[in-house]
C-alpha cells in the first residue's frame, strides 16, 4: 500500500497482524523512524530484526507475516497451520471466546439503558 501498488485486502491484514504479533511479543513496533521517510523505506525493505530472546517458531511465524512479497507471505493455513499457533492453539485450559456477535446474545444491562435514557 504504502508503495502504491494494488494489494489484496486479507494479505494486508495478514501483515498488518505479523505487525501486532511482533509488537506483542517483543514489546516495540518492527518497524520504526522518526523520520516518515526512512520508515516507509523500512517498511517496503521489510528491515527488521527479531530480538534473540523470540523463540526459532515464533520468529519464523513472525517473518512468514512480516514477509514483503504478498505472494510468499504465509496465508491463512500456514497460519494455522504453523507448530507455534499449533500450541498456542491446543493449549490444556479453556479459552473465553467472548460474544461474537450474530452467533450469540448480546447480554442487555436494563439498569444501564435505564440510566442512558436519562441523558435526555
Amino acid at each position: 500500500m504504502i508503495a502504491g501498488k494494488r494489494y489484496n485486502g486479507l494479505n494486508a491484514d495478514i501483515w498488518s497482524c505479523g505487525v501486532v504479533l511482533f509488537a506483542m511479543v517483543c514489546g516495540y513496533l518492527p518497524f520504526e523512524d522518526a523520520n516518515t521517510t526512512y520508515l516507509y523505506k523500512k517498511i517496503i525493505a521489510g528491515d527488521f530484526s527479531i530480538p534473540k530472546f523470540v523463540s526459532p517458531l515464533a520468529r519464523e511465524m513472525i517473518a512468514g507475516l512480516l514477509t514483503t512479497d504478498p505472494e510468499k507471505r504465509f496465508r491463512l493455513r500456514d497460519i494455522k497451520g504453523h507448530p507455534w499457533f499449533r500450541t498456542i492453539s491446543e493449549t490444556p485450559w479453556p479459552v473465553n471466546l467472548g460474544i461474537r456477535v450474530g452467533f450469540h446474545a448480546i447480554p442487555i444491562d436494563l439498569n444501564v439503558l435505564g440510566q442512558l435514557s436519562d441523558y435526555n
